[in-house]
């Protein structure tokens, strides 16, 4: 009994030791392409910031058109300009 307790002990270590020893072998690889994928922006990402500018600018430009309306005069675009 002791034997089969033994033997069963020894292949689940095994087993954990070596799926450990893979978790130390790739977590530079795995830490390296995290540190790429935060430092650099995707395309999609620079679109969508470009988007939001673009709509934001939009926004500021329908404002002062409507305050400019109100008061009666002409609009002053460059208060949009950053």
């Amino acid at each position: 009994m002791r034997i089969f307790t033994a033997a069963a002990l020894t292949s689940l270590l095994s087993g954990c030791i070596a799926q450990t020893a893979v978790d130390i072998v790739t977590l530079p690889v795995k830490a390296a392409s995290k540190t790429v994928d935060v430092l650099t922006t995707s395309q999609s990402e620079a679109d969508e910031k470009r988007g939001r500018e673009i709509r934001k600018r939009e926004e500021c430009t329908a404002r002062e058109e409507r305050r400019a309306e109100r008061e009666r005069r002409e609009p002053e675009h460059s208060r949009c300009e950053r």
